[in-house]
């Protein structure tokens, strides 16, 4: 069964501030750029172990 994601205040803020970031430029591009990010992170709960594993820890538990 897949898990919801619940995203921390500090993770949303990030996104947020990218975004901001982004838009000084490009309203448009920081609009699809958050996008594939969401959409990406919805995809955790149905695939939890896509991802590689990270070489410089060697554990199965950290996935990027």
């Amino acid at each position: 069964m897949a898990k919801k994601i619940i995203w921390s205040p500090k993770a949303a803020e990030n996104l947020e501030e990218i975004c901001d970031y982004i838009g000084e430029d490009s309203e448009f591009y920081a609009r699809i750029f958050a996008q594939q990010i969401i959409d990406e992170i919805e995809k955790i709960p149905d695939f939890p172990k896509v991802g590689r594993i990270v070489p410089e820890y060697q554990q199965k538990d950290y996935l990027f």
